[in-house]
């Protein structure tokens, strides 16, 4: 299995009838109604899957900005999608892809194992005038696959702090070297960290670029082995873009740190740098 499919292998799959799941991830509130944007214009087949209540707790200082769902919750949105064992799961966006790495990791940590992401979403379908359709979306039968958290290596601050080997930050380098902030509580990095920005991943119309091209830019920092490296971002998006990258680039296995800058920077006891 692929973790990235192409529009060109979706469509091809979908004029055939191929036995895959589509998720559309987005906020319900995102510029305006989030369901009602989906219902004006998605991929054929696809289901709605709400980031925010689908794909993250509650937040709070001790979790960070988007944690991870509670797998009770989770199952309810696994039954509404109809998800079973046999099923190749497809997420998409239009978010530059954070969303739908969001929704693979997610879906990963529950157990889904054959899940991929559409290389470019919703932008580049649209790009290719491949059709589109509104509505609801198809209608689901009860799904068999039972929420089975725990299959992605997470760690907490503390691991972080005893962590002697790679940390790799996968925001933007303003946010990084504490030029903004708009998010969290303060500015900066986790001391030690290096900033490799999922933008560095991407071509303009939000594919993944070559995976000789990615690893580049591991290399570039020094990461040539994923077996002793720890990734963040502000609250788990990034990051688990960083991820897709990293398996891409032949470099799988590392942990996340999912709470990220916004579960460090909310403690004023944790150190904070600046700069490069």
């Amino acid at each position: 299995m692929s973790i990235l499919v192409t529009p060109e292998e979706l469509k091809a799959n979908l004029q055939k009838g191929g036995k895959q799941i589509l998720l559309h991830a987005m906020y319900e509130e995102t510029r305006s109604d989030g369901f009602a944007m989906f219902n004006a214009s998605h991929i054929p087949t696809a289901l709605f899957c709400d980031a925010a209540n689908a794909l993250a707790g509650t937040p709070s200082k001790l979790g960070g900005r988007n944690p991870l769902p509670n797998p009770d919750i989770l199952q309810r949105w696994f039954d509404r999608w109809g998800l079973g064992d046999d099923h190749h799961v497809i997420c998409y966006d239009e978010a530059r892809g954070i969303l739908a790495a969001r929704a693979w990791f997610v879906l990963r940590w529950a157990g889904v194992k054959n899940v991929s992401v559409l290389d470019g979403g919703l932008t580049k379908w649209r790009e290719l005038k491949y059709p589109r359709m509104g509505g609801p979306g198809n209608p689901r039968s009860l799904g068999a696959l039972k929420v089975d958290p725990g299959h992605m290596p997470i760690v907490t601050t503390e691991d972080v702090k005893k962590h002697s080997g790679l940390l790799v930050d996968t925001r933007g380098r303003n946010r990084f070297t504490g030029k903004t902030e708009r998010l969290d509580l303060k500015a900066g990095h986790i001391p030690g960290a290096v900033n490799v920005p999922t933008a560095d991943f991407l071509n303009e119309d939000g594919t993944f670029k070559d995976p000789q091209v990615i690893r580049q830019a591991f290399d570039s920092k020094g990461i040539t082995d994923a077996s002793n490296v720890i990734i963040y971002s502000g609250s788990g998006l990034h990051s688990a873009q960083g991820l897709i990258a990293m398996e891409l680039a032949g470099l799988p296995g590392a942990a996340t740190y999912l709470g990220g800058w916004s579960q460090w920077c909310a403690d004023p006891k944790n150190p904070v740098a600046t700069g490069d």
